[in-house]
C-alpha cells in the first residue's frame, strides 16, 4: 500500500481516513527524511507499589499505675488497669494537669491507647499524652506524643486514641478536665502496639449508613446508670453519633455492628435474655411523648378503631433491613445454640413476629424462620405461638439447609403489616425472593389499646453458652415506614 502525504489537506473525511490507515500500518507522519523509520516509544517500567505493612496489634500488660496522690479516695489509679469496666471502678482526680502514669515494666513500641472514659457518651474529656523510655519515673525525660486532645463525648465503650509512635516504658495521660467540670476520670485504659488498635473503635457516622438513628433508641447490656437493668441510649444521643466499642460500633464497610454477649444486664427483670437492639421511636426525640401507649410514638393496625388510628403515630408498617449475621453461639442448651432474633414487631406485652436466624455448629449454612405470638391463650393460659419455617429448619438437630445463609453473607428481610396480614420476605442477590404470609385477624392485635413498634438488632436467645461466646450481626440498612407517618414531621 502506498500513501501520499501532503500538507494543507482540505478534505476532513480523507484526512481522517489517512490517519486511520497510518495507525493501522504503524507508519509515522510524513516530513522525515527519505526512508526514515519512526523510533518506537520507550515504555517506562511498571513500578509495583510495596505491600503496606500490616501491624499485628498487641495489647501490652500494664504492671502498675500511679498519680501524684490527688486521686479521690475511692477511685485510685489502680482502678484504671484492673480489667473491670463498670463505672465504679475508675481513676478520678480533680484539677487541671492531673497525671495518670502507666508502667509497662519494659520498653515497648507504643502507637495507641484505648480509653473508656467515665461518662464518655455524656461529656468531652480534655487531655494530652507523653511517654518516656527511661528506667525510672524520677527525672524522666518525657516526649509529647499527643497534645490538647479531646474525647468525642459520644463513646460509652473504649475510644481509640492514636499517638505519635514512640518507644516507651512509661505513659503519662495528662488530664485537662472535661466539658462539665474539672474532674479527670478514666474507667479503663489499654496500651496498644498498632495505631489502629483492633479496628473496632471507629465512630459511627449516621449520614454514611442507610439508617436514620433518630427513629430508634438502643439497649446495651451495661448498667452505667446503676439502675439494675441495661442502659438505654435515646434517640438524640444515638443520632448524635453514640458508639460503644464492645457492643455498637461502625464496621469497615459502612455498616453498624451490634454484638451481644450471652450474659449481661437485661432490659427488665422479666426477660431471660441479653440483647443489643434498636427499638422504634416515632416521636424522634420528643420526650413529651411517652414511649408506651397508643400515641405518636407507636403505630396500630389498619384494622384498629378509627379513634386508635387517629391517636397513633402511624398505621400498618413496613420494615426493610439489610444485614449479615457474623457470629452465633456454638455451646449451651440444645434448643438455644446458634439462634438469634434479628427483627421483631413488639406489642404492649406480646410479639406479633420474631424473625430468627439459626446456624448449628455442624452446619455451614443457617436457617430463617419466624414466630407469631397470638394474644389468644391455650388451656394452660399461655399465648398460642405458631412457627413458620422459610429457609431450612428450626430443629435442634437440623441438617445443613441446602439453600441456607452463611455467616457474613449479606441478605435482606422485609416485614410488612397490611390490615391483619403479616408478610415476611427474604431477599438475596441472585436468588428469588422467599415470601411467607400469616393471617393475624384472629390474634386480637386490632383491639383498642394495642400498640406496636419494630425492633431490630441482636436479641440473643442463649443464656446457657460458655461465658466468652456472643452473637453479632452487621446492619447496612434499616428503613421503617407507616401510613400517616413522616420522619420529617
Amino acid at each position: 500500500m502506498f500513501l501520499s502525504c501532503k500538507r494543507g489537506y482540505k478534505h476532513g473525511q480523507q484526512a481522517q481516513f489517512l490517519l486511520v490507515l497510518l495507525l493501522l500500518v504503524g507508519l509515522s507522519a510524513c516530513g522525515g527524511g527519505s526512508g526514515s523509520t519512526a523510533t518506537p516509544p520507550t515504555i517506562p517500567p511498571v513500578v509495583v507499589a510495596p505491600e503496606p505493612e500490616i501491624c499485628v496489634n498487641e495489647i501490652y500488660a500494664v504492671t502498675s499505675a500511679s498519680d501524684d496522690g490527688s486521686f479521690e479516695a475511692t477511685y485510685p489509679p489502680a482502678n484504671a488497669i484492673d480489667g473491670i469496666t463498670t463505672p465504679d471502678s475508675r481513676w478520678s482526680s480533680d484539677g487541671v494537669n492531673k497525671e495518670l502514669i502507666l508502667d509497662l515494666d519494659t520498653t515497648k513500641e507504643v502507637r495507641a491507647l484505648t480509653i473508656k472514659w467515665y461518662k464518655g457518651s455524656e461529656r468531652t474529656a480534655y487531655f494530652s499524652v507523653a511517654t518516656s523510655s527511661d528506667a525510672t519515673i524520677q527525672n524522666a525525660t518525657w516526649k509529647n506524643v499527643l497534645e490538647n486532645a479531646e474525647s468525642t463525648g459520644t463513646h460509652s465503650g473504649f475510644e481509640l486514641v492514636s499517638l505519635d509512635e514512640s518507644n516507651a516504658r512509661f505513659i503519662k495521660i495528662i488530664g485537662l478536665a472535661n466539658s462539665e467540670n474539672t474532674f479527670n476520670s478514666i474507667v479503663e485504659v489499654r496500651v496498644h502496639s498498632c495505631a489502629e488498635a483492633t479496628g473496632e473503635f471507629a465512630d459511627i457516622l449516621p449520614n454514611e449508613v442507610g439508617i436514620d438513628l433518630l427513629d430508634w433508641y438502643l439497649s446495651v447490656p451495661t448498667d452505667d446508670d446503676n439502675s439494675g437493668t441495661s442502659d438505654s441510649i435515646f434517640e438524640t444521643e444515638l443520632a448524635a453519633g453514640y458508639t460503644n466499642s464492645e457492643y455498637f460500633y461502625a464496621s469497615a464497610d459502612n455498616g453498624i455492628v451490634m454484638r451481644s454477649p450471652s450474659y449481661g444486664f437485661k432490659t427488665s427483670q422479666n426477660t431471660n435474655y441479653v440483647r443489643v437492639e434498636l427499638r422504634e421511636m416515632l416521636r424522634r426525640g420528643d420526650r413529651s411523648i411517652s414511649t408506651q401507649g397508643v400515641n405518636k410514638n407507636n403505630w396500630v393496625f389498619a384494622s384498629a378503631s378509627s379513634a386508635g388510628q387517629a391517636s397513633a403515630g402511624g398505621v400498618d408498617g413496613d420494615l426493610k433491613v439489610t444485614l449479615a449475621v457474623n457470629k452465633v453461639t456454638t455451646t449451651g442448651e440444645d434448643y438455644q445454640i446458634g439462634r438469634v432474633v434479628i427483627g421483631q414487631i413488639h406489642a404492649n406485652d406480646d410479639e406479633p413476629v420474631r424473625l430468627y436466624y439459626r446456624k448449628l455448629p455442624g452446619n455451614d449454612l443457617g436457617s430463617i424462620y419466624f414466630a407469631h405470638e397470638s394474644r389468644v391463650q391455650d388451656s394452660d393460659g399461655d399465648n398460642i405461638e405458631t412457627y413458620v419455617e422459610m429457609i431450612g429448619s428450626r430443629s435442634n438437630s437440623a441438617s445443613n439447609p441446602s439453600d441456607g445463609i452463611a455467616l457474613d453473607e449479606k441478605f435482606s428481610y422485609h416485614i410488612s403489616v397490611n390490615v391483619n396480614l403479616l408478610t415476611v420476605t427474604i431477599s438475596r442477590e441472585g436468588k428469588s425472593d422467599l415470601v411467607a404470609n400469616y393471617d393475624m385477624s384472629e390474634s386480637l392485635y386490632d383491639q383498642d389499646g394495642q400498640y406496636h413498634y419494630f425492633k431490630v438488632g441482636v436479641y440473643h436467645l442463649n443464656n446457657s453458652s460458655d461465658p466468652d461466646e456472643y452473637a453479632q450481626a452487621t446492619f447496612y440498612e434499616i428503613k421503617n415506614s407507616h401510613i400517616g407517618y413522616s420522619a420529617s414531621e
